[in-house]
This record gives C-alpha cells, sequence and structure tokens, in this order.
C-alpha cells in the first residue's frame, strides 16, 4: 500500500492515516499509536481536512465524512464496504441484516469477515454492525472503541456518571 502513516490524536487514541501518492485518496485508517512519518515526508493536502472532519465527528458536530477515500479489496468485500456507508449515523445493524441487504442471509459470515477487514474504519462505519442480540461483538479497535463510538452517536445510551470516590478515608 502507498504512503506513510501520517498520526492524527484522537479521543479513542492515537490513530494514523494512509493516504495514496498523490496524498488525494484516503486507503487506511490505522488504531493504537500508528508509527509516524519519515520527518520528510510531506503531509497529503487531504490531512489537515481529514484531521477537522474527525475532529467534528468527534465533538459530535459531523455525521456524515466527504474526504476521497479508496476502497482496495475483493469485489465482495467492497460491496460490502458500500453498504456499510448506508448505515445511518446513531443507528446499527445486525451482522444477519447486513447479510440481507447483501441479498443473501447465507453469506453472513463471508460478510462479517469483509466487515472485519475494513481499512478505513469510522469513516466506513463497521462499528455500527452488532450481534442479532444486541451485543457489541468484534470490532478492530477492541470493543471499549466500538462502544464509545456508538454511544458517541446515541446508539447507546451515554455513559452513567462514574461515582466519585473520596481522595482520603475519614
Amino acid at each position: 500500500m502507498p504512503g506513510a502513516f501520517h498520526p492524527i490524536v484522537s479521543p479513542v487514541g492515537d490513530l494514523g492515516a494512509v493516504f495514496d501518492d498523490e496524498g488525494k485518496l484516503l486507503q487506511l485508517i490505522r488504531f493504537h499509536g500508528a508509527p509516524p512519518p519519515e520527518p520528510t515526508d510531506p503531509a497529503p493536502k487531504c490531512l489537515p481536512f481529514l484531521k477537522r472532519q474527525l475532529d467534528a465527528y468527534f465533538s459530535g458536530n459531523l455525521r456524515d465524512f466527504n474526504i476521497p477515500i479508496h476502497m482496495e479489496g475483493t469485489d465482495f468485500q467492497r460491496r460490502v464496504w458500500k453498504e456499510l456507508l448506508k448505515i445511518p449515523y446513531g443507528q446499527a445493524i445486525s451482522y444477519l441484516e447486513l447479510a440481507r441487504r447483501l441479498g443473501d442471509e447465507k453469506c453472513i459470515r463471508a460478510a462479517a469477515r469483509a466487515n472485519g477487514a475494513n481499512p478505513i474504519s469510522i469513516l466506513i462505519p463497521c462499528h455500527r454492525v452488532i450481534g442479532s442480540d444486541g451485543s457489541l461483538v468484534g470490532y478492530g479497535g477492541g470493543l471499549d472503541m466500538k462502544e464509545f463510538l456508538l454511544r458517541l452517536e446515541g446508539v447507546l445510551p451515554k455513559a452513567p456518571p462514574q461515582p466519585r470516590l473520596p481522595l482520603e478515608w475519614s
């Protein structure tokens, strides 16, 4: 995959973005402390735009991204990822529903694998796919991150405030 990782600080931890050679198409978002680019590596023109959109998303002010992306995968994977883009902000569907939307509920396992292979997490909202029983299952960034994103979007209720413990016992 062309391009270097470009770091992005976010509320869910450090992300890394990879763009095409021309810096115009986003190809990958990686979780968990992406390595910094080489000092001589110029930032792609799209990077500041992506950072602004992610900041707006995480602050609750953006529901739909419009960063140009390049989905590199099999025909089936790209079909799944395009279907993920149709899941509205603030909603979630089950893996079974995803398979049905693809036209064959028997492809549920293949759809789940393609969902998990999504290279552009958050923007292609694979976090919006949950278990048929409502459970949070499978997410490349970890279930805590999936829960955070679903709470941010209002799919799950906001977390209740944690009780404060006294600093000293009397």
